[in-house]
């Protein structure tokens, strides 16, 4: 990634747009260290590190630390990741979107934009007031009373909005993947303060060094795991049969239908933590069941070092990445597509015979996929529960998202280059 950027450094349309993107992360950076008023932080802080293993210590870790700090950015990217999603299955569900989706050209996916961005800030609003709601029960807030919950609420949904429309200028005048960069960065932030705290548990010696060895060794497999699916797929041969258009022939040739091991991301990952996380996160809000007790025991089952939490975490994923797997990759549609084209599989007839072979492809193909994310998912709480250390029980999600966006940031400079026909990075 190192060698891609400096070479692409030397075009000065590139530089300008690397440039630009971090212009851009900096502003964000800076606005992740401006807490909003009336809002005590040290007592927040220790309340979400409390609650690290709940859904609000996910929100913190994809928030890059701003959601404990109550910064004006603390919701970061995740009203338009959900807005995005909803408005992905409405699609689905609703005819007219999905019209204006496929048929409607640039000017529908403008209008499908401009429908996310409403979302996006209708999402903000009840996760401002969520938020407002939980520090004001919690006794975080320095003031209570109409005017502090209207600052405090209306900075978090100004915040949200400043960083989506971040993101849109990072996808439209920088390197890309505007949203993914925000996100990469506020992970990114967090990774002197978890060295630093494993250094410190090395000192003090609630951590042995065999505990240490074990998490980067593991971290390191994830990595090497994470580059290596990413970039796997399983292509299908499409052969295109030779039409005659005036004096001309067209087709002949032959083509690959490619299909992603990993189609859905890591969408599943977070959706399954998202609802395997509720239950504990809830249980937090109440007092603790005295020790040997139904509401103890039943407590430990769903705690995420339990073992059930696990297996349960796990069959989610799977079922999450079959369901966006789904939702992405139509094999009716693709079949139609290839007969329209005068294309066909070789060995399957056009219609319903391709259409079954897609899906059964794709059936394999996706089920490799989630185990995979199931396994990326499941081995930073293993690794967590034999160290004790609970807080890489999200560890895996980070770590996929940090290298996928850092793929994905490499491929996307690549291709530029190759655009503007250079030839350095191909030497």
């Amino acid at each position: 990634m190192i060698a891609t950027i400096r070479k692409a450094w030397g075009i000065p349309e590139l530089r300008k747009k690397i440039v630009f993107t971090a212009l851009i992360l900096l502003i964000f950076r800076i606005g992740n260290a401006i807490p909003v008023p009336y809002v005590d932080t040290v007592l927040l802080n220790n309340y979400i590190n409390q609650m690290s293993t709940t859904v609000l210590g996910l929100y913190n870790v994809m928030s890059g630390g701003a959601f404990a700090n109550a910064t004006i950015f603390a919701l970061g990217v995740q009203p338009y990741i959900n807005s995005s999603i909803i408005i992905q299955l409405l699609t689905m569900a609703i005819p007219a979107l999905e019209r204006m989706a496929r048929e409607g050209g640039e000017e529908g996916k403008k209008k499908i934009q401009s429908i996310t961005r409403y979302a996006t800030i209708g999402i903000a609003v009840l996760q401002g007031w969520g938020y407002y709601a939980l520090m004001s029960r919690a006794n975080i807030l320095t003031a209570t009373g109409f005017w502090a919950a209207l600052v405090i609420i209306m900075s978090f949904i100004a915040g949200s909005a400043f960083v989506m429309w971040m993101g849109e200028q990072i996808t439209e005048f920088g390197i890309g993947n505007g949203i993914s960069m925000i996100l990469f960065a506020g992970i990114l932030s967090r990774v002197p303060n978890t060295v630093g705290s494993l250094i410190n548990g090395l000192k003090s010696g609630t951590i042995k060094w065999w505990m240490a060895l074990l998490i980067v060794v593991g971290v390191l497999a994830l990595i090497v795991l994470i580059t290596w699916v990413n970039g796997a797929e399983r292509r299908i041969p499409v052969q295109y049969a030779k039409r005659q258009v005036g004096r001309k022939m067209y087709g002949g040739q032959s083509s690959t239908l490619p299909m992603k091991v990993n189609m859905s991301g890591v969408l599943p990952i977070i959706f399954a933590q998202s609802i395997a996380m509720l239950p504990a996160t809830i249980a937090a809000f109440f007092p603790s069941p005295a020790e040997g007790t139904f509401g103890y025991k039943l407590l430990q089952a769903i705690d995420s070092k339990s073992v059930l939490y696990m297996l349960i975490y796990f069959l989610m994923i799977i079922g999450f990445s079959y369901f966006y797997s789904t939702i992405q990759f139509n094999p009716v549609e693709i079949s139609n597509n290839l007969k329209k084209n005068g294309g066909f599989i070789p060995g399957f007839r056009p219609g319903k015979p391709t259409a079954d072979f897609i899906r059964k492809v794709l059936n394999k193909v996706t089920l490799f996929g989630a185990i995979y994310l199931g396994v990326v998912a499941i081995l930073p709480l293993i690794i967590g529960k034999a160290v004790s250390v609970s807080s890489l029980a999200i560890g895996g999600t980070s770590v996929i998202i940090v290298v996928g966006v850092a793929l994905e940031t490499v491929q996307a400079l690549e291709s530029q280059m190759l655009m503007r026909q250079y030839k350095g990075f191909l030497e």
